[in-house]
């Protein structure tokens, strides 16, 4: 399956996703949904914030230019609210799974999404 497809059937294609992205964790976009833009800084960012979760916390992060604030942050993942809608990440292996919801979909509902893809890639080595 092509990374994108990962992006537009698993994440997108689940109904609970709004709009998604995979990145490399060395950076740049390895899929996305369209029109969906991170910037080489919010990758960075992103990528960074993994390797010190309290940053994340403190801070919050962005998305497309979106400012969220950070309700979890830990070595896996990093979740944020921004208003009703919000995003969650996931890092694996290789790979940064960045997927945002909108309301009326919860967190509840979106995560085990992204958490069962990231699992998933880490078996298969990703």
């Amino acid at each position: 399956m092509s990374w994108q497809a990962y992006v537009d059937t698993n994440l997108v294609g689940s109904g609970k996703i709004s709009k998604a992205a995979i990145i490399g964790r060395s950076g740049g976009v390895w899929a996305s949904s369209a029109g969906y833009t991170l910037s080489a800084e919010e990758q960075r960012s992103i990528i960074s914030d993994f390797g010190n979760p309290e940053k994340a916390q403190a801070n919050g992060f962005r998305l497309a230019g979106q400012k969220f604030f950070t309700v979890k942050a830990d070595e896996r993942s990093i979740y944020g609210k921004k208003r009703a809608d919000g995003a969650v990440i996931v890092i694996t292996g290789q790979a940064v799974l960045i997927a945002e919801y909108e309301a009326p979909a919860q967190v509840g509902e979106a995560t085990p999404i992204v958490e069962a893809l990231a699992d998933y890639l880490i078996g298969a080595g990703y």
